[in-house]
This record gives C-alpha cells, structure tokens and sequence, in this order.
C-alpha cells in the first residue's frame, strides 16, 4: 500500500476531528465578520452591497454561509460521544459531567453574546447539548437518521411552503430590510458607549432567539448534533481508512448537489424562498461535502502534517471563537477603533483571513507550551474542579 495511503492511527483520526473544528471556525469567521463590521441583518445584502463588494459577497454565500457551523455543530456531537466512550471506560458519570460542563458552556455563552457579540452559538449549543444527552442512548444508526429527518422533513416542508406562497406573490429579499433597525444599530455601534452597545447587543440577540429563534434551533442545530453523534458512535473518523470509499461517495454526491443547491437563487431569482432554501438544505449538504475532503485529504500522511495548524486551532476552539469576537467587536465598535461602517467587505475578508492565520500561529505557540486553551483549562476547572482523574476522561477532542 502506498505510504501516503495508509488508515491514519487513533491519534491522527482524533486529529481529523480537531482539523475539522478548526476549519469550521475560519468559515464561521468569514461570516460573522460581515456582522461585525456592518449591520448584517438588518438590510438586503445583494441591494446592500456593490460592485467588487457584491462579488465578494456571493463567494462567501455560496461556499461559505450556511455550511460551516453545521460541521462545529456535527464536531459538537462527535466530541460528546468521545466524552461518553471515555467515561464508560473509566467509570465515571458521563450525564453529571456533561451537564456540568454544558451549564459552564452556557454561562460563557451568556457573557460573550450580552458583553462581547450578539451573534452567540454557545447558548444555543449549550442548550441543544443537554437536549442531545437524552438521546445518546441510541444507536449511531438511529442517531443519524433520527437526526436527518428531523432536520431534512420540516426545511423541506417550509421550502415548499414558501416556493408556494412565492407563486402569488413576488417578494424578494428587499422585503425583509429593516431601516428603522439598520439606523439604530449602525448609529450605536458606531458612536455608542459600552453600554449603550451592551443594550443594542441585548436587543439583537433577542431579536435573533426570543421570536421563535430558539424552538427553530432544534430543527436546525439538534438535528446537527445528532448527526455528529451518531457518526461519533458509529466512529466514522476512527475507521476513515478502512472506509473511505463511503466517503468518496459523500464527496462526489454532496459536493455538486450542494454548490447546485447553493447556487439555486443566482439563477431562479433571489427570492426569499430560494435564499431559504440555498441555506437551509443547500448549506448543511455542502458541509458534508467539506468534511469527507477533509477526511479523504487527511488520508495522505502529509497532509496530515501540513493541516496540524488547524487542527492545534480546533483543540481550543471555544478561546479562538471567543478571540474572535473580541477582536472584531474592538476593532468596529466605538470603544474600540470605531471602524464600524468604514470598511468594504471585501477589506473585511482579507482581515477576517488575516486574524485567523494569526489565531493558528498563536494556538500553535501555545499548544506547544500548555496541554489546553486558557478558556478550555478555565472550563475544565469550572467543571472538574482540581480533581485531575475526573478531567483527564476529556483531554483529547474536547469541546
């Protein structure tokens, strides 16, 4: 067998675990950058932005939006069924920790989406993981099916219910721009004080999650962790080697039908139905595409090796999302730089590129010195205690 061929060993499958995190937070990043700069959101991006700027903009909606936090939502549940395995094996309490470890979650959640960015994941997938715990007694089998209609039939449902309603009547995604908003969030963003930005954050993250946005979560997030967990049972990453045809097969169905899927508003019109439609089934879809050429690339040793950076990204994945906002919300908002609205989206980009190779070099620095990420040690603690036998069940892959 070629040598750049071979089944990669249980320490690099778990890196293909880490490689995939990492590289779902440089797309998560591509996106929220948009939202840190400008008042995403509120206004029709295809009006909003023009001429290289659009071009820009339909890159990133195609290849980007909507596919990358299903592969962290996947690598959520992945992570959680490791954790199970793990304190199977060593005779601990795998429901009292985790959900020792998802309320801490749930607390950073809370502090980063009021006081950092109203763009938060981590309450909602803090909340959806306890959700998960009650079905982890399922099969992977199960978890994977259950986990695909529950996300596939109600999208499909609403697509067609929205294709239909689009019959009679035109409206496109113009329709849903809110000035009165848009005028509020780029004046106190902008020139606000903390706390007048601490109060338009509140306000946006309500906006977001309390009509509706968290019952939505479990057709659009749960079904994710599901699916994560129930590939983690069936460990498709541990047996990526002995199966890679399988995953060669994801790749070559997954990737032309989600680029079509994605690409379906640039030629049926941009309508909101079909901008729906690119993100809810055409996002998720893609992603998979994503993750088996991850899987099948990482099959070739060296390639291994040169996507060790990301995988070192992956490892304190919850310190490079929370830097993340940080750093963007200091660079836009007034009591930082004060750069909100300054910046093309294609400036954005480039930045949001720039911050992310320097975020791999700083996980790389310090992986090398320190076992974990500050955040994830402090999460650790919060969870175990100095009780380092009960810890060590998470030291690899842990989320």
């Amino acid at each position: 067998m070629n040598k750049h061929l071979e089944p990669v060993n249980a320490m690099e499958r778990i890196q293909a675990l880490d490689v995939l995190r990492g590289l779902s937070l440089l797309g998560i990043l591509l996106v929220n950058m948009i939202g840190f700069h400008s008042p995403y959101g509120y206004y029709n991006p295809y009006e909003w932005w023009k001429y290289g700027d659009l071009t820009v903009y339909a890159w990133l909606d195609v290849l980007v939006q909507g596919s990358f936090y299903p592969i962290f939502a996947m690598m959520f549940g992945y992570g959680l069924v490791i954790m199970q395995r793990r304190s199977a094996i060593r005779g601990t309490s795998f429901w009292k920790i985790s959900l020792r470890r998802l309320s801490v979650l749930l607390i950073f959640g809370i502090i980063h989406a009021f006081f950092i960015w109203y763009g938060d994941i981590l309450i909602t997938y803090a909340l959806m993981g306890m959700v998960l715990l009650m079905f982890l007694r399922l099969s992977g089998p199960w978890l994977m099916a259950l986990g695909w209609a529950l996300y596939l039939l109600p999208q499909l449902f609403l697509s067609g219910m929205l294709v239909l309603a689009s019959l009679f009547d035109t409206a496109s995604l113009a329709d849903y721009i809110d000035i009165a908003g848009l005028q509020q969030a780029e004046i106190t963003y902008s020139s606000g004080s903390f706390m007048d930005i601490t109060i338009q954050r509140i306000a946006d993250w309500k906006a977001s999650n309390l009509s509706g946005g968290l019952i939505i979560y479990l057709f659009l997030i749960l079904p994710m962790l599901m699916i994560g967990a129930g590939a983690g049972k069936m460990q498709w990453l541990e047996k990526a080697g002995s199966q890679w045809k399988k995953w060669l097969v994801i790749l070559l169905i997954a990737l032309p039908v989600g680029i079509a899927v994605k690409m379906l508003p640039f030629f049926a019109g941009l309508s909101i139905s079909f901008q729906y439609i690119q993100d809810a089934i055409g996002g998720p879809i893609l992603g998979m595409a994503y993750v088996a050429a991850i899987v099948l690339i990482m099959r070739s040793a060296k390639a291994a090796k040169w996507l060790h950076p990301l995988s070192s990204a992956g490892r304190m994945s919850i310190t490079i999302y929370i830097m993340q906002s940080v750093i963007g919300t200091l660079i836009f908002y007034h009591y930082g730089l004060g750069l909100y609205g300054e910046v093309s989206l294609a400036t954005g980009t480039w930045l949001a590129f720039a911050i992310y190779i320097i975020q791999v070099i700083f996980a790389e620095i310090w992986l090398a010195k320190f076992k974990q990420g500050p955040i994830e040690k402090f999460w650790r603690f919060l969870t175990y205690g100095n009780n380092k036998k009960r810890g060590a069940v998470n030291e690899v892959n842990e989320l």
